[in-house]
């Protein structure tokens, strides 16, 4: 589901979080630091070129970030 709009995420950004699990080989949904100051934006949106629209690209976005490409996913979990 990339390529549509990117995905705020509730994880917290860090500036080498990402670059350090690439250090570490494979890592399974990287939860981020355990805090921060912005949140996790990923998977490209409909104004980006193709090799943004992927679930494993990651951008910043900062609090109070309004954009008409930003959006969020809800999940709903059967009983």
């Amino acid at each position: 589901m990339h390529g549509n709009v990117w995905e705020w995420c509730s994880d917290w950004y860090g500036n080498d979080y990402y670059a350090k699990c690439q250090k570490q080989g494979t890592v399974t949904n990287p939860q981020g630091p355990e805090g921060g100051s912005a949140h996790v934006g990923r998977g490209g949106g409909w104004c980006n070129d193709a090799v943004f629209c992927r679930s494993a690209n990651r951008v910043i976005v900062r609090p109070g970030a309004r954009f008409d490409f930003l959006g969020f996913r809800l999940v709903r979990v059967g009983r």
